[in-house]
């Protein structure tokens, strides 16, 4: 692979959907050339699909915020449970070391 690949490549991850000639403008390169590379990637092993990417989901535009969090003693159940009861809390990690939780959060 040289760097005409990781381009072609780096364009094909923007848009799989680009046409050839438009990826070869872009290049600099000959139509033909792109559609032998593309080819080759793909018979080699390199490109192993396409696949479409969604527009985010509503809730995704949301804030999202990691916090750390120390519990004393041996609460860590109980923290959890309340923790769970949050509707802003949208996962719960827990940790070794100086943290014992990791929450996600997302608010509006």
């Amino acid at each position: 692979m040289d760097d005409l690949d990781r381009q072609l490549i780096g364009l094909l991850r923007g848009n799989a959907r680009l046409p050839a000639a438009t990826i070869a403008r872009t290049l600099r390169v000959a139509r033909g050339t792109v559609q032998n590379r593309i080819a080759r990637l793909e018979q080699d092993g390199m490109i192993v699909g396409y696949t479409v990417r969604l527009a985010a989901p509503e809730d995704a535009r949301r804030i999202t915020a990691l916090t750390m969090i120390a519990v004393d003693g041996n609460n860590v159940e109980k923290v959890l449970r309340s923790l769970r009861g949050d509707a802003s809390v949208s996962a719960l990690h827990t940790t070794n070391g100086r943290w014992d939780i990791i929450a996600e959060l997302r608010a509006d």
